[in-house]
């Protein structure tokens, strides 16, 4: 009974945003949310930040429309730079770049960015299924979530990514060592007193992430290009009708990870932050279950595939505890759910009782939203692929402003710029040592979150590791976390044995 009253609300919620004017106000979200997700550094919690006082003179489920397909929007985008210059416009898109560029890179850039856009949309349209009728059931388990099961999920996290760097595990294992170091820098979280800033006032506030990948990432690429020779002729990019069916081939084939991949974020997206591990995870797990795992790395489908869906679905299921418990599951919904209050509505249960018109609204206007976007994204494919034909002499500066422009607009400081300069020298030098970057980019991410959770546990268990193991839900995770770990162990020992067999 309780599905089909929702059946009947969304179709309500559908009508509101299919009205003329919400939907105008869908479209121009969208193309601006594309531009704001492009732009490295920006993301859509700043994107909505510049727009909130624009939509004071409008209704309010006209202003949240917008605010939210702006969020959606630039979920869309933050894979495409991610795709075409390794440049991550959002920190969930990270993960993307480990494939995605490689393939681009290869001369399939119009197969990746089709695969990015339809994985995005399967995971959108998953999470906003989840939202639509299972709220309340969702809700409730969110709230079952503390510090201890919030650590396993992060070691978890960690152990589906022991095998992201590459065959030598002594440099995946220094990479984290280093990015857990970077990520510490600044204010202790519990404390409150500095550690490693050297009494320098800059460094109190620690090194931006988002900074850190435009350096590492988007600079790194291209001091390493320059290094090579600095091709004057860009990567040759072109979108066929034949691309589009290879990408839907390629989601039928690897339509359990999409499923993996899609579920993944949508369970981790109703947790603070959850993009972030959701895509690395999803990452990992295709990864660790891959027969070809050689080719991650060099452009694998599934390399694409697995974190788009997760990414997407976590920044969709971000909406639902912020409409149901008041609890926002990003930045870019703590943004706007100060807009909402400031529209004096309050976010929680009453607010479907209250309010149903303008929830329903917003959960129509994610439906339509996201098909706009999928529609949009795929007609301007063709516009983002020839990008890449640009002679590289030319694109190069563009970039680096680009980036320039990205890190400044973080914090508003000029040396957020010569950190990434800095982090892009460190990202060269990674590249020639042949060093995994990602195991680095991933404690470096997540590694204030991680320690947070186990420190907040530990203090909770009063220093009994066995917090951790906490049942019902942080028992289960820990146990394939540790299997995760030792499973690379257990698959050498296991090779040894046959070995000594045959001989």
């Amino acid at each position: 009974m309780d599905i089909l009253n929702n059946f009947n609300s969304l179709m309500m919620g559908l009508s509101v945003a299919m009205q003329p004017y919400n939907l105008m106000i869908a479209v121009i979200g969208l193309i601006l949310g594309i531009i704001v997700g492009v732009l490295p550094g920006l993301g859509g919690a700043n994107g909505c930040a510049i727009l909130i006082p624009i939509t004071f003179a409008m209704p309010p489920t006209a202003a949240v429309i917008l605010l939210a397909c702006v969020y959606w929007g630039a979920l869309y985008g933050g894979s495409i730079c991610s795709i075409l210059f390794n440049i991550p416009g959002e920190p969930w898109a990270v993960a993307v770049t480990f494939d995605g560029y490689p393939m681009a890179k290869s001369g399939r850039a119009g197969k990746a960015l089709v695969l990015s856009s339809l994985s995005h949309g399967v995971g959108a349209v998953i999470g906003v299924i989840l939202l639509t009728f299972f709220a309340p059931i969702i809700a409730e388990f969110a709230l079952k979530f503390g510090p201890p099961e919030t650590a396993a999920v992060m070691i978890l996290t960690f152990s589906a990514m022991t095998r992201l760097g590459g065959k030598s595990a002594l440099k995946s294992l220094v990479a984290i060592f280093l990015g857990f170091i970077l990520a510490a820098v600044g204010m202790d979280i519990v404390s409150g007193k500095l550690r490693m800033t050297y009494g320098t006032v800059p460094l109190m506030g620690g090194f931006s992430f988002i900074v850190a990948v435009i350096g590492l990432f988007g600079l790194g690429e291209i001091f390493l290009t320059v290094e090579q020779g600095l091709k004057m002729e860009g990567i040759k990019a072109r979108v066929r009708l034949k691309d589009v069916w290879d990408a839907l081939r390629e989601m039928v084939r690897y339509r359990k990870i999409l499923m993996m991949g899609s579920l993944i974020g949508c369970w981790l997206g109703i947790q603070p932050g959850g993009a972030t591990p959701a895509s690395f995870m999803a990452y990992g797990f295709a990864k660790s279950s891959a027969a070809d795992k050689d080719q991650y790395g060099k452009g694998a489908s599934s390399g694409i595939i697995a974190p788009e869906a997760a990414g997407h679905g976590a920044g969709t299921s971000a909406t639902l505890p912020m409409i149901t418990l008041g609890i926002p599951g990003s930045p870019t919904m703590a943004v706007i759910m100060g807009g909402l209050m400031i529209w004096g509505l309050q976010p929680g249960p009453m607010l479907f009782k209250e309010h149903a018109d303008f929830v329903w609204g917003l959960i129509g206007s994610i439906w339509v939203a996201n098909f706009l976007g999928l529609f949009l994204v795929l007609a301007f494919v063709p516009l983002f692929a020839a990008i890449l034909k640009i002679r590289f002499s030319i694109l190069m500066p563009v970039i680096i402003y680009v980036c320039a422009i990205g890190a400044y607009a973080v914090n508003n400081r000029m040396i957020d710029i010569h950190y990434m300069i800095l982090f892009g020298i460190v990202g060269f030098l990674f590249k020639k040592l042949d060093y995994p970057i990602a195991p680095m980019v991933l404690a470096l991410v997540l590694g204030s979150m991680a320690e947070s959770a186990v420190r907040q546990a530990l203090i909770m268990g009063r220093g009994n590791p066995l917090i951790f193991f906490r049942p019902p839900i942080a028992l289960p995770l820990m146990l394939l976390a540790l299997f995760l770990f030792f499973l690379p162990t257990l698959s050498k020992w296991k090779q040894r044995l046959s070995a000594k067999k045959e001989t």
